[in-house]
């Protein structure tokens, strides 16, 4: 794969609540940490969020058994209130995510340029788990 043509992948939802709570929920620490898996073997004990351009984020995701870890950061390029986020990651490669009301629901479209060592396929597989985690989690909260 060409690192100057990336691949890249969308995922995204429908989440049965405001675009208000939705954003709070995706940005704030002690949300991501609730959410931020892509299975129930996995966790996030730890995320710092400076949730404006230029600013850093981090996120610790392990393994529950402490087998494997690995931090997921990046500094932030763009953040609109409650309509987008983008940024770039640790390695390099770009995501945009956008919030869009829809009545009393709010879709979440996220685009991201796949990595060159996993099959795109397991990659949207995993960030669509993630996405899925957050939608359940939003909403057996409200």
């Amino acid at each position: 794969m060409e690192t100057s043509n990336p691949v890249t992948i969308t995922v995204e939802t429908i989440v049965h609540s405001d675009v208000a709570t939705v954003w709070a929920y995706w940005t704030e620490p002690k949300h991501i940490m609730q959410w931020n898996k892509a299975s129930d073997d996995w966790h996030t004990p730890y995320a710092e969020n400076d949730l404006k351009a230029g600013g850093k984020f981090v996120s610790r995701m392990e393994a529950k058994d402490g087998s494997f870890g690995f931090d997921f950061s990046g500094v932030y390029d763009e953040v609109s209130l409650h309509e987008s986020i983008s940024y770039t990651i640790a390695d390099g490669r770009k995501v945009k995510i956008a919030f869009i009301p829809q009545g009393n629901d709010t879709k979440i479209i996220e685009s991201f340029e796949a990595e060159p060592t996993n099959a795109v396929e397991m990659q949207q597989a995993g960030w669509q788990a993630i996405l899925d985690h957050f939608k359940t989690y939003v909403e057996e909260s409200n």
